[in-house]
């Protein structure tokens, strides 16, 4: 049946207004499949029915219109605001969608008498200290704090773990904190390893290497021979420091976002520079899916982008997109400030968009070649495994525990682009015997898809289990008990057991008789699901130590009558975790508000009885 069968876009048009707004097409399973905007609702969507100059793309996608949904707005502002809501939340299949969940990391220097040098996520507004960033990776950070504390010695510890030190940590010892806990410096000289750390992240390395060299001059002729020699490395490794930025001159916070599409794949590479200082690099790469020119890409990124992240004064863009003034006013709009978008730019700005346009190329062509040897491997499945076809989603299940304490059951999911890490899932195994795994896997199996098993979308093509015969048989019964072999015909389960000398990539593959097979070592099919099986059984042993190692921190202190959850807290954070209240005398346990002495001999006495 075709799509004009199914869906009378002429009696639907004849109800359009001209107004603008949003469209959401859905399909015939009642789900949304693509939501767009239009200043003119009838003219753009009558677009979508023109009996000629549609690409192959909007084709597919008009074949698999059911109804559409139109929500008028004021203005094509508002209709843009929504139609990044809706993409956001429900995740269209033709739109293009550039994750990206995670808040930036700032650097913070904190307003104690000894300032901490610490890393913060979330918003600075009304936060004590002062906030150097954003930068666009955890990558970029690290590289930055690693240069502050070689250069400049800052602590970087809790405030608990400060107050209640008696000797300085290794960070003292391997000369990367001047240790202010226990006296090794002053105020004054650290308040000036303070003033010149906020130099350094403010751009101002030229001043600071001069400044640098004069006290390095004023050392020597003191004969401080060996402070002078500190100073002389310090001056070093600013340099290099300053080599590596790339981007210098600047008077402003500026983005430069750069578009390159190869082979259905899309990659916006964005460099961050804050007061002249480039913050460092970032690559999004997604597949192209009805937008395939690099300023529609380069348009959807901006709206997606800083509708999250705060904005700079001034954007540049490697190509000039569609509603320029549209999508500035918005920005505007949205961070109360005027914005610049730069589609043209000449000499230092010209030449840091053609650096980043090298590394846009440069990223994407990388991930291309890595894709293809994905690619590869899920090939090769098809024949090692007898499919069908490629499976398009694959999950894996494993079981982590230590002698039965704390069972957890990892879920990890792969598709065809490799790992999608934001639909792993956990699961605390309970009410179960103590070290029994097929339990266990009983369970985790049938809390997954026993909500799955009428929906055939919601199931995967292929299903791994970390384990042998035992293991394979309980999830068999589980999906025979479920009947999703019959939801989903082409359902596949195989087992991923240790070989005779249970080795690392000498696993034996089990089908659904329990069969091995002959895979060679070397097959790309194996290396995947060694590489799946492994990603489970991280993501399992992960949740597991972090569950035993909340259970044993506070444990102890649970079983003393009178400590509630808010009292555990707050002496873990005074003295700095479990091994400090240990360490505390009943004096001290008494200086924390609502501990009276009864309560801290109990606590003594816990840890000393």
């Amino acid at each position: 049946m075709s799509s004009h069968d199914k869906f009378d876009h002429s009696a639907f048009l004849s109800t359009v207004s001209t107004k603008p707004g949003v469209y959401r097409m859905i399909d015939s399973n009642n789900k949304v499949i693509y939501v767009g905007k239009a200043r003119n609702l009838k003219q753009r969507l009558g677009s979508y029915f023109r009996k000629t100059g549609l690409s192959t793309r909007i084709l597919t996608l008009v074949s698999h219109i059911n109804q559409i949904e139109v929500i008028n707005t004021r203005t094509e502002s508002e209709a843009l605001l929504l139609e990044n809501d809706l993409i956001k939340n429900l995740n269209p299949r033709y739109n293009i969608l550039f994750r990206d969940d995670k808040s930036y990391p700032y650097i913070c220097i904190t307003n104690h008498e000894f300032p901490r040098l610490r890393v913060y996520r979330g918003k600075t507004d009304n936060r004590k200290g002062t906030f150097y960033g954003p930068f666009p990776s955890a990558g970029s950070i690290r590289y930055t704090i690693n240069h502050i504390q070689r250069m400049f010695q800052l602590r970087n510890c809790q405030d608990s773990a400060m107050k209640n030190r008696s000797r300085a940590c290794l960070q003292y010892q391997i000369k990367r904190c001047t240790g202010p806990c226990v006296g090794h410096t002053d105020q004054i000289n650290y308040q000036a390893q303070i003033d010149q750390a906020r130099m350094f992240l403010e751009g101002q390395n030229d001043a600071l290497i001069d400044q640098q060299i004069e006290l390095m001059e004023q050392s020597s002729s003191e004969l401080e021979f060996e402070q002078a020699a500190a100073i002389r490395d310090k001056i070093e490794i600013l340099r290099r420091v300053t080599e590596k930025q790339f981007v210098t001159g600047f008077q402003t916070d500026i983005d430069i976002l750069a578009c390159e599409v190869q082979q259905d794949v899309c990659c916006i590479q964005l460099f961050m520079i804050r007061n002249g200082t480039s913050m460092g690099n970032k690559p999004f790469i997604s597949r192209v899916k009805l937008a395939a020119n690099p300023d529609e890409l380069l348009q959807s990124f901006i709206v997606q982008h800083y509708s999250r992240h705060p904005a700079p004064r001034e954007i540049i863009v490697s190509h000039a997109i569609p509603d320029l003034a549209l999508i500035t006013e918005t920005l505007s709009q949205i961070q109360e400030s005027k914005i610049k978008i730069s589609p043209v730019v000449r000499d230092k700005r010209k030449r840091a968009l053609e650096n980043a346009m090298n590394n846009a190329r440069q990223a994407l062509e990388s991930h291309i070649l890595s894709a293809s040897h994905l690619n590869k491997r899920f090939q090769s499945l098809i024949e090692e495994l007898q499919l069908e076809q490629i499976p398009e989603r694959i999950e894996c299940f494993d079981i982590s525990h230590t002698m039965g304490e704390h069972t957890k059951a990892s879920c990890v999911v792969f598709g065809s682009e490799g790992a999608i890490k934001s639909e792993y899932r956990c699961y605390n195994i309970k009410d179960i015997t103590a070290g029994d795994d097929y339990a266990a896997m009983k369970q985790v199996l049938e809390r997954r898809y026993s909500k799955r098993q009428h929906d055939q979308a919601l199931l995967p093509d292929l299903v791994l289990i970390d384990g042998g015969k035992g293991q394979l048989h309980t999830a068999l019964d589980v999906f025979e008990e479920l009947d999703l072999f019959s939801t989903k015909p082409n359902l596949r389960v195989f087992g991923v057991a240790k070989g005779v000398e249970r080795k690392a990539g000498y696993e034996d593959i089990l089908d659904e008789t329990y069969t091995a097979l002959n895979i060679k070592l070397d097959s790309p099919a194996l290396l995947l699901i060694q590489q799946i099986r492994d990603e489970a059984h991280r993501f399992a042993i992960t949740g597991h130590r972090k569950a035993r190692a909340k259970q044993r921190k506070t444990s102890r202190l649970e079983e003393i009558q009178g400590i509630g959850a808010r009292k555990r807290q707050l002496l873990l954070n005074t003295f700095g975790g479990l091994h400090g209240v240990q360490a505390a005398g009943v004096e001290e346990l008494m200086q924390i508000k609502g501990i009276n002495r009864e309560t801290a001999q109990s606590i003594y006495d816990s840890f000393h009885g």
